[in-house]
This record gives C-alpha cells, structure tokens and sequence, in this order.
C-alpha cells in the first residue's frame, strides 16, 4: 500500500539505524521526547528504540488527550450523565476513565444512558433521533480532534437542533510543551513532533521550541521509518549545530496547517483561561471552551457540574509518565494492580496512553543495560 509499505521497509530500516549510529557523539547521552501517545504506540510496537543506540533515550510526553484529563472534569462529566433524560455521549476510551466517583461505564451500569460514539456526528444523530431527550456529547482531544467538534456544533446551530449540547473537554498542545521545557526536573535534547495535531496547525506553532528554548523539533508521521528518520534528523542538527522545525511528515502536514479547519475552531470555540493538566496541574489559556456565539450548545451552562478538584490515587504516578520523569515500567502499581482490565491510572486506559503501551507490548522491566 502506497505511503505505508515503503514507510516499513526493514532494509531502509536498518540504513536510518547504522546512520543514526554514526551520527551520535560517543559518551554523551540523548533526550528525545516524542510528544504524541500515537508514536510512543509505534514505537514499541515496530520496536524501534530496539534500533538506537544505547545513548539514545526516548521519553514520553503529554501527547495523549484521554491521559491529560483530570479526575474532576470525569466527575463532571459523570454528574451530568445522571440527570434525568439525558443521553451521554462519548469516544470508546473515555467510558473506562476513572474519576473520583467511578468511571462512565460504572455510571452506565447504575442505570445512567451512556453511550459510546466514533464521532460527534453521531451523537447528533442521537439528538435528531430522540427529540424528547438531551443529547450531550463529551468532546475531547488536541487540536487534532477539535474541528470536528466544530463542524458538528455548527451544523447543530443550522439545523436548529435545540436537544444537543457538548461538555468541551479539548486541549492545545503549545502551552503543556512550554510548561514542560520551563520544569526545572526535565533535561531534553529534542522533540519528535505530533504529527496529527501539525495536520491541523501546521509547523509555525512549534517555532517557539528552537526560538525560545533552542532545541529542535522534527514534526513526524507514525509508521518505523517515519520515527527512526524522525531521530536521525534531530541529531543531525544537534551534530550541526542547527535548531529548527522541519518537517518530517510532508507527505501530509502543511506548513501553514488545514486552514479551513482552523476557520471553522476560530468561530466555535474561545481559549479558557486556564484548565487542569493531570501531572502539570492548572495551565493558562491551554484549553478550549465554547465561544459565545455557540453558549446554548455548552452543557457545562445548561447543567449544574461539580467543578472539584480531585486528587489523582496515592500509587498512581500518571503525571510523572505524563512529564517524561519516569517511565511506565518504573511505576509501583504498573503492571500488577495497575492493568488495562482495571486501570487505576488513565495512562493504562487510553490507546495512547504509555503504559498501555508498554503494557500491550511486554515492556515490564527496562529494555536494555546502557552500555
């Protein structure tokens, strides 16, 4: 298949690993963060940090929406599912979330109607089809995600649907990177950029890493050869002295970003003054909220939510995985009380999340000895 065989080629493979071999310094160590919970699954799935040398460190950022949201919005969430007539809308990976008070898969069990969606569209559909009830549709995600949330609100606005409401749960993704190259605990050498969420930005929004904190980005696509081209390109310009953005996945991100999706988040949505990160706590203007323009469709405005700050479980060290400080394997609880079946921890429930990653790909102990 066009754009994805020749993205896995083992002999290509190889060359970009005998490259990067020859590209690091002996006895200095690297950082790389990628960003994205998508590459962290690619990674250790294809095996590719198998293919780095030793001195060579990949670590895991806060690239995975689902994983970011704290406990009280859950609850939030939760707390609306129950009113009566209301129908819970919400992607597959968010029923197994814990709050303080359970999950949206427990809340279903005790008679609340909670159903899982693909897309917002759906849950819309939902609306047209139930006149008589309330339609709420919890939407989450990075920028990746958010015009499409657009889209259906403004199409729920022109058909008049009066019964829909969403709860905005979307995040930015420039302002958790900027709190994180500030964390005095955090040393990093470079970032594989996201991929999806560059589909909708574009590049420009990640200059401020080299301009401001003079470390390079390398925007990347999913598949081995992506990533491991993705690292060869980083420490290339760490070995030239270089610091900027390039773009790895040109086959699919612009650099000026999909300009229509952007038009259609500028009308719906407005910034929030700050919201909770799980792991990096409260972070300015780093989350979206329902413009004015769109206030009847905010559920937060229609139903009376909880808005508590909930404490994350004492054995759960979700943020520290979050902030790139640990790595799953090194958490108490991972693997042993801690599993996909019973997750305590959201990075353990999503897709994207890192320990479910390492979890579904047998990393239960460190991988290597650094030689």
């Amino acid at each position: 298949m066009k754009f994805v065989d020749e993205f896995r080629d083992a002999e290509l493979g190889g060359a970009l690993a005998r490259e990067i071999l020859s590209t690091v310094e002996p006895g200095r160590h690297y950082k790389i963060m990628e960003v994205c919970g998508g590459h962290t699954h690619s990674i250790y799935k294809y095996g590719v940090d198998d293919l780095l040398p030793a001195n060579v460190e990949l670590v895991h950022g806060p690239g995975c929406p689902v994983c970011v949201i704290p406990m009280g919005r859950v609850d939030d969430g939760i707390a609306i599912a129950h009113e009566p007539g209301v129908i819970f809308t919400c992607f597959g990976d968010m029923l197994r979330v814990p709050g303080a008070d359970g999950t949206l898969l427990d809340a279903k069990a005790q008679g609340a109607d909670v159903r899982m969606v693909y897309s917002p569209l759906d849950a819309l559909r939902i609306a047209r089809e139930n006149p008589d009830r309330e339609v709420v549709f919890f939407a989450i995600g990075f920028e990746t995600t958010a015009p499409s949330t657009a889209l259906t609100l403004m199409r729920a606005k022109a058909e008049g649907i009066l019964n829909f409401s969403c709860m905005c749960n979307h995040v930015t993704i420039v302002p958790p990177l900027r709190a994180l190259l500030d964390s005095p605990d955090l040393r990093l050498d470079g970032f594989i950029g996201p991929g999806h969420v560059a589909t909708v930005v574009g590049a420009r929004p990640f200059q401020f890493i080299p301009a401001d904190y003079a470390r390079p980005v390398v925007i990347s696509g999913f598949e081995p050869v992506d990533l491991l081209q993705s690292v060869e390109m980083i420490l290339r310009q760490l070995r030239e002295g270089r610091c900027e953005v390039e773009n790895q996945y040109s086959r699919v991100v612009p650099h000026e970003g999909n300009l229509r999706a952007l038009e259609a988040m500028a009308e719906v949505f407005a910034l929030r003054p700050h919201f909770e990160w799980r792991g990096l706590g409260f972070i300015s203007q780093s989350a979206l909220r329902l413009s004015d323009a769109y206030a009847d469709l905010d559920a937060e405005l229609r139903y009376s939510v909880p808005g508590v700050r909930v404490a994350d479980p004492k054995a759960c060290q979700c943020g520290e995985v979050l902030k790139g400080v640990i790595k799953p394997w090194e958490c108490k609880v991972f693997g042993s009380a801690c599993t996909p079946e019973h997750a305590i921890g959201t990075c353990m429930v999503s897709p994207e999340g890192a320990c479910a990653a390492y979890y579904n790909y047998g990393r239960f102990a460190r991988e290597r000895e650094v030689v």
